[in-house]
């Protein structure tokens, strides 16, 4: 790193300077800058350290698959795998099954709704022409 640049890591003239103007304008700029100052030159090396242990949680999750993206590894004992497979078709089909219900009370609930709100509006009606004939 070239320490004859203006804005290094350090208490020089131009970082109090714009440590100041930050706190004015808004603080947190200026307790970035403090940041900036005071821990500038550990940047690097924590960039590093982050990097390094995103690489390794990425090299560790490669293997892994999305269930909707691509077809389940097979785990090499076919017995296993057949009893997967007929449980998540069974899954599948439950899934269904409530969904079909869950449409069907839906349904149901909209016509309860429709038939509470006619209910209303004819009594609404009702009393409407009760109090014109009077």
């Amino acid at each position: 790193m070239n320490q004859s640049a203006l804005l290094r890591p350090d208490w020089t003239p131009a970082t109090v300077a714009l440590m100041v103007l930050g706190f004015v304008v808004f603080w947190p700029l200026g307790l970035a800058m403090l940041a900036y100052i005071l821990f500038g030159d550990r940047f690097n090396t924590f960039k590093e350290a982050a990097n390094l242990s995103v690489d390794d949680l990425v090299s560790k999750c490669r293997g892994w698959k999305t269930p909707g993206a691509s077809p389940m590894r097979e785990s090499g004992n076919v017995a296993f795998d057949d009893w997967r497979k007929a449980e998540l078709a069974r899954l599948q089909e439950e899934q269904r099954k409530l969904d079909e219900m869950r449409d069907e009370f839906s349904s149901y609930m909209r016509e309860l709704r429709r038939a509470k709100d006619q209910e209303e509006f004819d009594r609404f009606m009702q009393d409407r022409n009760l109090n014109r004939s009077k």
